[in-house]
């Protein structure tokens, strides 16, 4: 692959250390991608009030895919400037659906406006100062819903993952990016791969000209689309089978150390 147009990443678990730190020589090498004219883009499952830490690390560059391709964030300004929401009826299709098949699941909502929202037998992981509301389910399915969230407190992210496709068919698309049980929902078609593949062509990139990194199973659209995807080491096992290559893990800067050769 000839020097990279455009260099996407998710944050967590492949440049973010397991500490919660982004290194000084991962910051550095991704200020030079810029500097070198291709474009930096971050692609994660996080919500755009999760991202101003990453955007102080990093100097308030590049571009951010966030809710997992539902939502684009401007680092340089700090604004969200557009959103794929799912639709309320189709929230409340893949509601009903997981209810029936899977006893004991519980929802939240991601809104580009008015943030977290959950009912009350949702159990956020998250630091209890994160800003939330409590709401019976049917409150939930308002306008405005980047990413419906499902929690299983008895099974694993994956068991959970593979249980919900056949519940819900082809009513959202749904994926995982950790190792409890929680399941992550967008609006049918949005994913990474769609943000990152809409963001590309307005910047004039060929899918062929794109390297993409990643760790988690919502990341192998991304992967899958981009000229050349590649796994850091301590990835799932689905996206090590699926990536181009394997780097280092994300505590060794593999993401940094890869595109060094180019920046």
């Amino acid at each position: 692959m000839s020097k990279p147009q455009l260099v996407a990443t998710d944050l967590d678990g492949t440049i973010v250390r397991s500490d919660g730190s982004i290194s000084d020589r991962t910051r550095e090498t991704l200020a030079r991608v810029e500097q070198a004219g291709a474009v930096l883009v971050l692609v994660t499952g996080r919500p755009p009030r999760w991202m101003p830490p990453v955007v102080e690390a990093l100097g308030h560059r590049g571009l951010a895919i966030c809710a997992n391709g539902a939502v684009v964030y401007d680092l340089h300004t700090g604004t969200v400037v557009r959103h794929s929401p799912m639709s309320p009826e189709d929230a409340a299709d893949v509601i009903e659906a997981l209810r029936r098949d899977v006893p004991g699941i519980s929802f939240a909502v991601e809104r580009h406006d008015t943030g977290f929202a959950h009912e009350s037998s949702y159990v956020p992981r998250w630091d209890s100062n994160d800003p939330k509301a409590v709401q019976e389910v049917e409150q939930l399915l308002g306008a405005g819903i980047v990413k419906l969230l499902a929690r299983h407190e008895d099974m694993d992210a994956d068991e959970l993952l593979a249980t919900a496709h056949e519940s819900v068919g082809g009513r959202g698309t749904l994926t995982h990016s950790s190792s409890d049980g929680l399941l992550e929902i967008s609006a049918t078609g949005v994913s990474k791969a769609t943000g990152l593949a809409e963001l590309a062509a307005e910047h004039g990139v060929d899918a062929a000209d794109v390297v993409a990194f990643g760790d988690m199973p919502n990341d192998l659209p991304m992967l899958a689309w981009a000229g050349r995807g590649l796994a850091v080491a301590n990835a799932h096992p689905e996206v090590l089978a699926a990536a181009d290559e394997v780097i280092g893990s994300n505590d060794d800067d593999g993401v940094a150390v890869y595109l060094e050769e180019w920046f």
